[in-house]
């Protein structure tokens, strides 16, 4: 299996941080943020990550290298201007080749989150080896998170690990998914696209699957977030967390 983490967004709310240094090159507790995904990847054993960037690309490159360090294999899609998450993994889906990849959003801190377990969630066949149709197997698995404060209203429904977009209670999307290369087959590479609403369409279908990871996440999206994150931990507040 392969990884791609998205890297390219601007962090207009980590300024003046930003205006310097990518967002996920910021470190939480000692570590840039993306680096605690390349490792935690590295540990599950998924090594090849494709790393999309826009804003200050270059300082990605330079800091991360060919990955090597860290005993991975990365390889990098450049976007002059980003282009969102689905146009993001459209640009970079020849690197990403024809099996279902896990993608990660650079800008979130979940050290303990364990890569292992999204190797098997897309199943082909059923528990009796039978293989299902293509429009009724699962074309997408997402990791919901408990709502933060901001965002008390959630995103999606979950029943028996089916994500749809209506019922109740609701769980906020934690920008954690394995996906199949094939649901983006209508997004030409260069196109500007987000991924709610792709996602949405398929969860009509019934073809989205996903389960609740209620460890350790945050969306370090402000610069309180971050300095409350590095803080020393006598003295350390709760930090919201959930999906921007």
């Amino acid at each position: 299996m392969k990884a791609m983490i998205f890297a390219a967004g601007r962090g207009e709310r980590m300024r003046p941080l930003t205006d310097t240094t990518p967002k996920p090159l910021l470190k939480v507790r000692g570590r840039p943020l993306i680096v605690w995904h390349i490792l935690n990847l590295v540990k599950a054993g998924i090594t090849e990550i494709v790393i999309n960037h826009a804003h200050l690309g270059d300082q990605i490159e330079q800091t991360l290298g060919d990955g090597s360090q860290f005993g991975a294999k990365l390889l990098y899609s450049h976007e002059e201007q980003a282009l969102e998450t689905a146009g993001g993994i459209a640009k970079a889906r020849h690197l990403l080749g024809d099996a279902p990849f896990v993608a990660v959003s650079g800008d979130i801190y979940m050290p303990y989150f364990d890569f292992e377990q999204v190797k098997d969630v897309l199943k082909d066949e059923d528990m009796w080896g039978n293989p299902y149709p293509a429009d009724k197997r699962d074309i997408c698995w997402l990791y919901l998170v408990p709502n933060p404060d901001f965002h008390p209203d959630g995103d999606f429904g979950l029943t028996l690990y089916s994500v749809s977009n209506e019922g109740s209670p609701k769980w906020t999307f934690g920008n954690i998914g394995v996906y199949r290369p094939e649901m983006f087959d209508r997004i030409a590479a260069g196109d500007y696209a987000k991924l709610g609403p792709l996602i949405r369409e398929y969860a009509d279908n019934k073809q989205v699957g996903g389960e609740v990871y209620s460890g350790e996440w945050h969306n370090v999206g402000t610069v309180t977030q971050l300095d409350l994150l590095n803080a020393p931990l006598a003295s350390r507040a709760p930090v919201s967390k959930g999906v921007q």
